[in-house]
């Protein structure tokens, strides 16, 4: 087993918190970029508030104008379309209740089984106040087909609700051709973008409303936006005083907007750039790869899938078990939504996929971004490797044959 040893932060991190630690938990929040870091501390000295009409207040203003067409821009909408929220929940949140609230809470919602909870305590809650919802299992290798979708659409159909890319396995979702199903049945389209926003292009989604979270990409946390189309409305769920053209009340977070607004600019040139692409994908072949060494060891989503989360199941182990040793070492890792961190329940994302309950314990979810670099898979890799025997020669189990989903996008 390895010892903690000091690895480099992220290079556009200004903090040293990470040059302790192999990091490869990008998934539930990512390091604060330079450029989020500076443009945060802007934002405190902007003090005024952003809808009084004195000098210091359009300083602000202009400031949270500015923020918002940058945003925009990572969502490819124009800037009247952006309303900024508390973070990616209450976006989901005004995107699926806002919507159904000036209904009367009557109508039918369509989501999946694999939604983050957020979507689907929002569901739950809608089905309580009397909206009719389905919700359309996955397969086996994590995605949802767009015929068990449409084929779920009906005439009273208002909303479909379908995220880009899965939190746990990355396996990347078909919205484009769900949203063109729903449209075409009448029904409007919602994409959680959370897990893709500063990771895939965003800006081609033809969606009605767009969730995102600034900490996902390099932002801070409890900043996020909803992107809501010039046709469609929701009812706010904050009133007040009318802040976001109505549809968000209360004064802006002006340093949490400005770094989540910077941290879309600086993502933006990855999401085209061809060679970091690639050097994402080499990271997670090189993962696989030294996992590869150990028997029993399934990796949880097949093609279409975002390099940078890697869903792995490893017989004969509690995947908790091992996230623990490994951390004892430096090396940071889930088993899952961080939502649900130290909750004994099995992920509600495997267990739809077909997986029971022992072998969705026993899984480990690595993702990592820009700051990650091959020593650090090396790194991890290895320890990895090293805890997994480690724990099974304790348990005294095997590594007994799991059914293989495929190698998920390993080139």
């Amino acid at each position: 087993m390895t010892t903690r040893s000091p690895v480099p932060a992220d290079p556009r991190c200004p903090a040293d918190d990470l040059s302790e630690f192999v990091y490869l938990d990008y998934a539930a929040t990512t390091p604060l970029g330079r450029e989020a870091f500076d443009a945060i501390g802007r934002g405190m000295r902007l003090f005024g508030n952003p809808s009084s009409r004195h000098s210091v207040g359009q300083a602000a203003h202009e400031a949270l104008g500015t923020a918002r067409a940058q945003v925009a821009a990572l969502l490819g909408c124009p800037a009247g379309e952006v309303v900024f929220t508390g973070g990616g929940s209450e976006a989901i949140n005004l995107a699926l209740r806002g919507t159904f609230a000036p209904r009367h809470w009557r109508g039918h919602l369509v989501t999946t089984a694999i939604e983050h909870s957020a979507v689907l305590e929002s569901a739950a809650a809608l089905r309580r106040r009397g909206v009719d919802v389905t919700i359309v299992p996955p397969e086996p290798s994590g995605h949802v087909d767009p015929d068990r979708v449409a084929a779920a659409l009906r005439p009273d159909t208002v909303l479909v609700s379908v995220m880009h890319a899965n939190n746990e396995t990355g396996a990347v979702q078909p919205v484009r051709e769900i949203t063109e199903r729903a449209h075409a049945a009448g029904a409007l389209m919602h994409v959680d973008a959370v897990q893709t926003a500063g990771k895939l292009p965003i800006d081609t989604l033809d969606a009605d409303l767009v969730s995102i979270s600034a900490h996902k990409f390099g932002g801070p946390k409890g900043v996020g936006a909803l992107r809501l189309a010039a046709h469609h409305t929701v009812e706010p769920l904050v009133c007040g005083g009318g802040q976001e053209d109505g549809r968000r009340a209360g004064t802006e977070n002006l340093p949490g907007v400005l770094g989540m607004a910077a941290a879309a600019t600086a993502a933006l040139p990855r999401l085209h750039d061809r060679s970091y692409r690639q050097q994402q994908w080499a990271l997670r072949t090189r993962l696989l790869r030294h996992l590869g060494a150990l028997d029993g060891v399934r990796v949880n989503a097949t093609d279409p899938v975002m390099a940078e989360t890697v869903s792995v199941t490893f017989a004969g182990v509690r995947g908790d078990t091992v996230a623990d040793v490994l951390d004892m070492h430096g090396i940071c890792v889930s088993t899952g939504s961080a939502c649900h961190a130290g909750q004994d329940s099995p992920s509600h994302v495997l267990t739809a996929m077909g997986l029971d309950v022992e072998q969705a314990r026993a899984t480990l979810r690595f993702s990592f971004g820009a700051g990650t670099t091959g020593a650090d898979i090396d790194t991890a890799g290895r320890a990895t490797v090293a805890a997994v025997e480690q724990v099974r020669r304790v348990s005294g189990r095997s590594g007994t044959p799991l059914a293989t989903v495929g190698t998920a996008g390993v080139r």
